[in-house]
């Protein structure tokens, strides 16, 4: 059996950031996606969560049997709006139903689109009766050059830490080419509001 792979560990440059904003070059990654249009605080959203684990779980599961472990990493979404990049600065202002969203769990390199098919196959083929599994992908994303900051807090409350990605942007000569990201570091069930750490991002040219 090999070393669990643990991808928040073995890649800094992609989960470890500090309260200060900076500018990071990423690479092309493998993910498991599920998207749809809704506020977070409708169900659709949390049997999306419940679909894309089921699969994430599973796939851990049959990997771990052919001795490639892994955790399960941290949830991702990208959130946007209606309208192209132009748009995007209305999205705090746009109802919360209307919000686009596309819920992601990286995968490590060994686990190819084949292991998935499987993994989804079988999820499919378990007492679980949820229609999503069917939408659930693999995914290869390249964001390449971004900016990012760690926000502490409410994801009511990302002003300030928004405030730090746009200036170093402007100070930079740098534009949004892509969607508002999110990385969830802490478990929102299990931490209090005010302490929740969450990775801000957004692709740049």
């Amino acid at each position: 059996m090999n070393a669990k792979t643990n991808l928040q560990k073995e890649d800094p440059n992609y989960y470890k950031i500090g309260k200060k904003a900076e500018v990071r070059d990423l690479d092309t990654y493998y993910y498991l996606t599920i998207e749809s249009v809704c506020a977070p605080e409708n169900e659709l959203f949390n049997q999306s969560i419940e679909a894309i684990y089921k699969i994430a779980y599973t796939l851990k599961f049959q990997s771990k049997e052919r001795g490639f472990d892994f955790v399960v990493p941290k949830m991702e979404a990208f959130w946007w709006i209606a309208g192209g990049a132009e748009n995007q600065k209305e999205f705090m202002n746009t109802p919360r139903e209307e919000w686009h969203w596309k819920i992601l769990i990286r995968l490590p390199d060994f686990i190819e689109r084949d292991l998935v098919n499987k993994a989804l196959q079988a999820a499919k083929d378990s007492k679980l009766n949820n229609q999503l599994l069917n939408q659930v992908k693999y995914e290869s994303i390249n964001e390449g050059r971004c900016v990012q900051v760690l926000h502490i807090g409410s994801y009511d409350k990302e002003e300030n830490s928004l405030k730090k990605l746009h200036d170093l942007m402007e100070s930079e000569g740098l534009k949004v080419n892509n969607y508002h990201h999110e990385i969830y570091l802490s478990d929102p069930g299990r931490t209090s509001e005010d302490k929740l750490r969450t990775i801000l991002r957004y692709g740049v040219v």
